[in-house]
């Protein structure tokens, strides 16, 4: 008699996709998840004899093997060793329906699937086609598990996000459309194909994706193309965007990765942090790791490693770029959820994963997944990158003044200023959440200095005590003396674009006797990474403020001086220098960052405007360069027109 032949295979797909959630994919092959079980129905050329009987073959990657978990061979109704298994349910002559359930900790990835029939000593091969294996946050038995359901939704399912940026007193909201099921799975898996890890050794890579603190590395390093020709974002901070898109004009993951992909997988450029954690969020939900955005406010790039971050000023106040230590206003990684076997039980949940390009690990631009309660413990030798994650979050800062001979005078040192408002989305809702408490105790308090002393003592190798002395900065033998006086800038107005800044700088004394004040003051243009681009302003004066009193005075920078030096980044950061005469130089340093807002041009029309009409606005830009609109009509007509206009305007 002839074979056993299948003729027709049914993937079941609607059924399958929404077991598995995965209804909401793009593609059309069959899309599951790993530890749970999903359907096929084989319509064969004749029903099956006695003594015929039917296993499958699944294989993955460029050379499946048994050893390296990428093929398994298993018959029907047997549990082998590789965990997966098969099993027959209702049929009739014509169909036969199985049930193939796959081990919770299978290599996610695309796998062929066979039918092996065996009647005797003879065994027969049937190729049956592919389908694609995703990490499971439903089971119970993955790595990735997620208990609770509005947390699956948000952190696996929501194609839609906000990321908060800013500062940390100006904290700003902007939209993200993730988009992981609009016909990216593809390019996502292509992606783990591309990278250094598969380029080394295609077998054993392949072999490791079932471990999602390892896939995550993997994204990490590709996001970035800093060291791969292939990776998805080139990062640009400063200088001209001419050519290419400004990181500031994204909005979603979708076009940036299909864009990667229609240029034959080159970098797309530009992006910057909120760019790399928005598209490699992308990425994970895609695959099934649950994942969100996570913004640090005042967050430290420590280059030396030692937790401090060290800041330099002429004796003007003026901020000197000498250092390779950096605090950025804000900097966006991603948490990604599962648990960490490698560590223990107690650092599971939320682990860091970093595709900004900042500092390489282990030789390549990638960062993480280092646990969120190892670096709130300060536990900053385990894996992976936990130390360059703590330094961003509880580094202590440095304040120096560096004078015209050269000489250097430590002015401040700030234990409480890195890592504030720590924010991510929360769960159902655009609302901010805080998780500052996820990654450190409250700043001042004892739990947190003895977490710094325990962090500082493993990277020293010896025990640490509170008023440490070493070169590279920290904390010093010698008391910082007060110098008795107090500042802060305040906004007189808000800071509009194109409008003139006016500010005021309050003095007060804190003493009971009389003193004089020599003030130097600084203005610059920055970006988000409080690199200077141009100073704006350089003014000195003097003030006597008597016992318990506080002056005023009066800054104003005018948009002359502003306006050509501003970048996207619209900041501004103005420092002040106040140094108490007669007091051996003791000095205070006052220093804000300030975020300009756009005007908003209100146009109406009060006439009723009949079809197809059109109308004509005229303005006149101030600068020269790309100008972007925004478009928001508010009559009920055109409520569904909302988006972006973006102007080239030619310089005069």
């Amino acid at each position: 008699f002839t074979d056993l032949t299948p003729t027709h295979i049914s993937w079941q797909p609607s059924v399958n996709a929404a077991n598995h959630h995965t209804d909401r994919y793009a593609n059309t092959e069959l899309t599951v998840r790993r530890g749970q079980a999903f359907i096929i129905t084989l319509y064969f050329n004749r029903p099956r004899q006695n003594g015929e009987s039917l296993g499958f073959v699944t294989e993955i990657g460029p050379s499946p093997s048994e050893s390296h978990r990428t093929r398994a061979i298993f018959n029907l109704s047997e549990a082998g060793g590789s965990g997966w298994s098969a099993a027959q349910g209702a049929s009739d002559s014509a169909a036969m329906n199985f049930t193939i359930t796959s081990p919770a900790n299978a290599v996610i990835g695309r796998y062929n699937l066979t039918l092996r029939v065996t009647t005797g000593n003879k065994i027969f091969s049937r190729y049956l086609g592919q389908f694609v294996l995703l990490f499971n946050p439903w089971c119970p038995g993955d790595d990735v598990y997620m208990s609770n359901e509005n947390e699956r939704q948000e952190y696996v399912l929501n194609e839609n996000g906000i990321i908060f940026v800013g500062n940390a007193r100006y904290i700003e909201a902007r939209g993200w459309y993730y988009g992981q099921f609009q016909d990216l799975l593809n390019i996502c898996l292509t992606m783990l194909d591309l990278s250094l890890y598969y380029r080394q050794d295609p077998a054993m890579d392949v072999s490791r994706r079932g471990d999602p603190k390892y896939v995550g590395r993997v994204i990490s390093s590709m996001i970035n193309g800093n060291d791969n020709d292939n990776g998805v974002l080139l990062g640009k901070w400063q200088g001209s965007f001419h050519s290419h898109e400004n990181p500031s004009r994204w909005d979603g993951s979708v076009v940036i990765l299909k864009k990667w992909r229609q240029d034959n997988y080159r970098p797309v450029q530009y992006g910057q942090c909120w760019v790399f954690a928005g598209v490699m969020c992308t990425v994970l939900r895609c695959l099934g790791i649950p994942t969100r955005l996570v913004s640090n406010f005042n967050s430290a790039h420590d280059v030396d490693r030692n937790l401090s971050i060290d800041k330099y000023y002429d004796s003007s106040g003026r901020s000197l770029n000498i250092s390779k230590d950096s605090t950025w206003d804000y900097h966006v990684w991603n948490e990604s959820w599962f648990i960490r076997p490698d560590l223990g039980r107690s650092y599971n949940g939320w682990q860091v994963l970093d595709a900004t390009p900042q500092e390489q690990s282990r030789g390549i631009f990638q960062c993480g997944p280092a646990s969120v309660l190892a670096i709130k413990e300060g536990e900053v030798d385990l894996d992976y990158d936990t130390l360059f994650v703590y330094s961003e979050v509880n580094a202590d800062c440095n304040r120096w003044i560096v004078y015209n001979d050269g000489t250097k005078k430590r002015v401040y040192c700030d234990t409480e200023i890195i890592g504030r408002s720590i924010s991510t989305k929360a769960v159902g809702s655009n609302g901010r959440v805080d998780v500052t408490a996820n990654y450190k105790y409250p700043e001042g308090s004892s739990e947190e200095r003895r977490v710094y002393r325990k962090a500082l003592a493993k990277i020293l190798g010896t025990s640490v005590t509170e008023g440490r002395t070493d070169s590279a900065g920290g904390r010093s033998s010698e008391t910082m003396r007060n110098p008795g006086i107090a500042g802060k800038f305040k906004l007189a107005e808000p800071p509009v674009f194109g409008k003139d800044i006016n500010l005021i700088l309050v003095l007060s004394n804190l003493s009971s006797d009389r003193k004089s004040v020599r003030v130097d003051m600084s203005a610059s243009t920055i970006l988000y990474t409080r690199r200077t681009v141009a100073e704006i302003l350089k003014a000195a004066t003097s003030v006597e403020l008597g016992p318990k009193q506080g002056k005023h005075i009066r800054v104003k920078i005018p948009y002359t001086h502003y306006g050509k030096y501003l970048t996207t980044d619209k900041r501004i950061q103005v420092t002040a220098l106040c140094e108490v005469m007669r007091t051996h130089g003791l000095k205070l340093l006052v220093e804000k960052t300030i975020i300009l807002e756009d005007t908003n041009i209100i146009i109406k029309v009060n006439n009723f405007l009949p079809d197809r009409s059109r109308i004509y606005f005229e303005f006149t830009p101030r600068r020269a360069g790309p100008l972007q609109l925004q478009v928001d009509f508010s009559c009920d007509k055109f409520s569904h027109v909302k988006g972006f206009v973006t102007i080239a305007v030619a310089p005069a």
